[in-house]
């Protein structure tokens, strides 16, 4: 299974939100970025577009979706303190050879154990319940 690891897109300031931070939108750097995941994205198709259940997740796939037809699959397994056992359980549970999750920094670094910038994407091969890191697509220009 090929999975196309996204990193939500710029939110702005989390200490300058005052709501609760589920439902802190993307920023105005960060729409330019969603935007540009179609073009970052041209030569990967994807048959399921799967998100955390938070806004900016959600928002960073808006665009992407609306290109390809699909829709945003919410799973709570990509929200901010899942584990990486809960995400290859969510991976393993989906029947499909290529997908794209969005998520949150402290998940990807669960996932592949560094760091990722906002808007970024990375090709990972899942095989037999491990992740392979394939190939760092860096993140739309903008």
């Amino acid at each position: 299974m090929i999975v196309l690891l996204v990193r939500h897109a710029r939110a702005g300031d989390r200490d300058a939100w005052e709501d609760d931070d589920r439902l802190r939108p993307l920023d105005e750097k960060g729409w330019k970025q969603a935007d540009g995941l179609i073009e970052l994205l041209a030569d990967y198709p994807t048959e399921r577009l799967v998100s955390s259940p938070y806004l900016r997740c959600m928002q960073t796939f808006e665009a992407l979706a609306a290109a390809r037809g699909l829709e945003i699959e919410e799973a709570p397994e990509l929200a901010e303190g899942s584990t990486r056992e809960d995400v290859l359980r969510l991976l393993g549970s989906v029947e499909s050879e290529r997908v794209a999750i969005c998520t949150h920094g402290d998940v990807v670094v669960e996932l592949i154990g560094d760091t990722m910038k906002k808007g970024a994407v990375e090709v990972l091969e899942l095989e037999e319940g491990r992740l392979k890191r394939v190939r760092d697509l860096g993140r739309p220009h903008v």
